[in-house]
């Protein structure tokens, strides 16, 4: 049974950094693709960001428009983690941030239990 969970958020000014750890127990090689996603209060969980391998060591990521240049994301296997590094943030990337992860093989979803992002202006 894969299990996700996040770690790093918090408060922080405009402007400011965060960086945002997924730590996956279980095969992190037979998750593809991984992604971060968010919920702001009142809105739907929307797709930050993707990174899927698309050869044995290569991988291809995807983000949403709105974060496009500020946020990266990364995946170290030898980790077992998956990371999101935002910077220049903005009072509307205030969210709850959940790790996200597929297993092709055995058709399996999985989401992490979430974590705060509070950015203030």
């Amino acid at each position: 049974q894969v299990q996700l969970v996040e770690s790093g958020g918090g408060l922080v000014q405009a402007g400011g950094s965060l960086r945002l750890s997924c730590a996956v127990s279980g095969d992190i090689f037979g998750l593809n693709p991984m992604a971060w996603y968010r919920q702001a209060p009142g809105k739907q969980r929307e797709l930050v960001a993707e990174i899927r391998s698309v050869w044995a060591n290569s991988v291809r990521t995807n983000y949403a428009d709105s974060v496009k240049g500020r946020f990266t994301i990364s995946k170290d296997n030898s980790k077992n983690t998956v990371s999101l590094q935002m910077n220049s943030l903005k009072s509307e990337d205030t969210a709850v941030y959940y790790c996200y992860a597929e297993a092709p093989s055995v058709a399996g979803r999985y989401w992490g239990q979430g974590t705060q992002v509070t950015v203030s202006s």
